[in-house]
């Protein structure tokens, strides 16, 4: 998936212990066998992803589902706790998780793509640009490796979002089991139907991962210069941890904001039917003028929550699975000059 030895060799320099440490702790030394930067970096990353992605988005499946149900029907529910209530008494555990399998798989994926290839593309778009260029232009580079990540990481996504999206606001039950929904989709409408929310799904997923990524590492930052007294590298594992978590949530709320009108437009697109000879694009316009300015934004308080949530324990997982292997934490600066 990640460029060979061979081709990354060109842009390796030499890499320089990270230290994080505190009075109160023993200090943190990475001590990886794993080479910043490496094909096998890209890999761990790519790891970190997809538990990252996979598991926050498979634990957050019961407020997803009402969320898209109260964007496809926005007087479902009159809130999430009520829509917890009633989903519960009626359907059980079962219909809280309903559309988990599909969640499960295609975050996964995500995360494996969206993770894995920023670390790539910042990395490559770094040393191509060169090293003031990209000191001085740091936020554009985080901006233009998740873009280029996410473009991929959707790809991997977009079939199990399809049924995910018609496991969870059809009237009837879609499909009895997650091989049961592809085969559905797929005699029904062949590739195009897993595919067909794709463009939707860049709109609301490009905008949502370039703020999340750039806001998170611009917060951790700021957190590190203007709040707390002491360099990154002086700070112990824990505490660099609760930074990440920090900087995430309050990425979270700005990646909700931002991505939250196409996100209800590819909860549509997966719901609705197409009239005869009508294409994807034609049906999404329709959409949108039948839902009007205040329908786009239906589902927004529930879809915050989650997003808040989602991208402060992402972070955190992704973090803490670098840290357990042996390298740093993102963002923040770098490690002292030995």
């Amino acid at each position: 998936m990640f460029p060979s030895s061979q081709t990354l060799s060109a842009f390796k320099g030499a890499q320089k212990p990270f230290i994080a440490a505190s009075p109160a702790e023993k200090p943190f030394i990475a001590s990886s066998v794993v080479e910043i930067n490496s094909p096998r970096y890209f890999y761990t990353c790519a790891a970190g992803g997809v538990l990252a992605c996979g598991l926050t988005h498979y634990a957050l499946t019961p407020v997803d589902m009402l969320k898209c149900r109260m964007q496809v029907n926005k007087s479902m529910y009159k809130g999430i706790f009520d829509g917890l209530k009633k989903v519960a008494s009626a359907e059980g555990i079962k219909g809280l998780y309903l559309g988990g399998a599909p969640t499960l798989v295609g975050y996964s994926l995500q995360g494996m793509g969206k993770y894995g290839f920023y670390e790539y593309f910042k990395y490559l778009y770094a040393n191509l640009a060169g090293e003031e260029t990209a000191a001085k232009y740091k936020t554009t580079l985080y901006l233009a490796a998740s873009a280029s990540a996410e473009v991929i990481a959707d790809v991997m996504l977009c079939p199990m979002e399809a049924l995910k999206v018609k496991m969870q606001t059809s009237s009837t039950p879609f499909a009895t089991s997650f091989l049961g929904g592809i085969r559905k989709i797929g005699g029904a409408e062949g590739l195009n139907g897993f595919y067909k929310g794709i463009v939707p799904l860049w709109l609301r997923q490009i905008p949502y991962t370039m703020v999340k990524f750039a806001t998170f590492e611009k917060t951790v930052e700021a957190i590190y210069k203007n709040l707390l007294s002491k360099p990154k590298e002086q700070y112990s594992k824990g505490e660099q941890l609760g930074v990440t978590f920090a900087a995430g949530y309050f990425a979270g709320i700005f990646c909700a904001i931002v991505s939250h009108p196409a996100d209800t437009l590819v909860s549509k697109l997966n719901n609705v039917a197409k009239a005869e000879g009508e294409t994807t694009g034609t049906l999404a316009i329709r959409i949108l003028k039948d839902l009007g300015f205040s329908g786009v934004w239906a589902g927004l308080g529930p879809r915050i929550f989650m997003i808040g949530t989602l991208t402060s324990f992402q972070w955190g997982i992704f973090d803490s699975f670098k840290v357990q292997a042996g390298l740093p934490t993102t963002g923040g600066g770098s490690a002292k000059k030995q």
